[in-house]
C-alpha cells in the first residue's frame, strides 16, 4: 500500500490551525501517514475555497474534515 498523505490548510496567525498541527503529526506519526501543510494565502484558488473555514484537513487530497481534528475518525480512516 502506498504511503498515505494528510495535509493541513493552514494560515499564518490561525490558532485552530496551530492547535490541529501536533495532533495532526501525532496521528501521522503512528500510523506512517505523511503530513503535509499548505498555507492557504499563498495560492488565490485556496483562498478563495476555503476563506476563514480553517483549517481543513484533506486525505489523500480530499477532504477528510475541518476546524476540529477528530483523532479516532483519522486514524480509522488512514487505517484502513
Amino acid at each position: 500500500m502506498s504511503q498515505r498523505t494528510v495535509t493541513l490548510l493552514t494560515r499564518a496567525g490561525c490558532h485552530l490551525c496551530e492547535q490541529a498541527r501536533p495532533l495532526l503529526a501525532e496521528i501521522c506519526a503512528e500510523t506512517g501517514a505523511e503530513l503535509l501543510e499548505v498555507d492557504v494565502d499563498t495560492d488565490l484558488r485556496l483562498r478563495a475555497e476555503y476563506g476563514d473555514r480553517l483549517p481543513v484537513f484533506l486525505l489523500d487530497g480530499n477532504e477528510h474534515g475541518y476546524w476540529q481534528v477528530e483523532p479516532e475518525r483519522l486514524r480509522a480512516a488512514l487505517t484502513t
